[in-house]
């Protein structure tokens, strides 16, 4: 809780006395806008951000690069066994290819099992000087941080999600279809939902937060909402960085 004597106006997480640990899980399908959104939160209230659809990404991108195939358990349980966590910032796991891959891997237990105490850790021990973090994925709220006070399923017509990726592949120079788009999408939500272990879907819990119609800025605004009323010791650095 804030003491009353500091700053009136603390603008930042840093200029104000810092409530308890907080854990956010956000959830959804793919193009949602959650990974824009687990950034701003962490960034806004002084969180550590892990985008677990990375690290997915990341075993997908080695088993292709290996000459592997990612529909191969033995294969894709190997490569999550010795992934390389500095690979997570490169540029190749945004491409179709890696996200078509990191689905496949992702059916797997022994690959969901070799991932989920990095994921739980992180929510644990965030790096020092962050009072807590933000997770993004599709089963953050359910299996990863079923605890977490603060969870939002973030979601999105699938028309919607295929025009923002199909946006974001001509953006980088991409060659693209829509409809190739659309299809692959409503490929990926099946497999996703409908495999055995963790599969898409929102925590009994879990806020809805539809972003068809919102922009970046005003699903951001309504996800501060969120966490105000989730986290009551948070209300009034949330009202700071508003």
């Amino acid at each position: 809780m804030s003491d009353s004597r500091s700053d009136p106006q603390p603008k930042t997480v840093s200029e104000a006395v810092s409530p308890s640990s907080l854990v956010i899980a956000i959830d959804g399908p793919a193009a949602a806008g959650k990974g824009t959104l687990a950034r701003r939160l962490a960034e806004a209230l002084g969180l550590a951000c892990l985008d677990s659809g990375a690290l997915y990404r990341a075993v997908g991108l080695a088993v292709l690069r290996a000459g592997g195939d990612p529909a191969d358990e033995a294969t894709a349980a190997a490569a999550a066994g010795t992934l390389d966590t500095g690979r997570l910032s490169d540029p190749a796991l945004r491409t179709p290819e890696a996200g078509d891959a990191a689905s496949k891997v992702a059916a797997f237990p022994s690959v969901r099992e070799a991932l989920l105490e990095f994921q739980r850790r992180f929510a644990r021990e965030p790096p020092a000087g962050c009072r807590g973090a933000v997770l993004d994925g599709r089963d953050i709220g359910t299996v990863v941080c079923p605890d977490a006070p603060v969870k939002i399923f973030v979601t999105a017509s699938p028309d919607e999600r295929a025009r923002r990726r199909f946006a974001e592949l001509q953006a980088a120079g991409a060659e693209a279809i829509y409809a190739a788009v659309l299809s692959e999408l409503r490929e990926r939500d099946g497999r996703d939902s409908s495999r055995a272990v963790a599969p898409l879907k929102p925590a009994d819990d879990a806020a809805i937060l539809d972003t068809s119609a919102l922009d970046a800025e005003t699903a951001f605004r309504a996800a501060l909402d969120i966490v105000a009323q989730r986290a009551p010791g948070w209300r009034r650095l949330v009202q700071d960085v508003r």
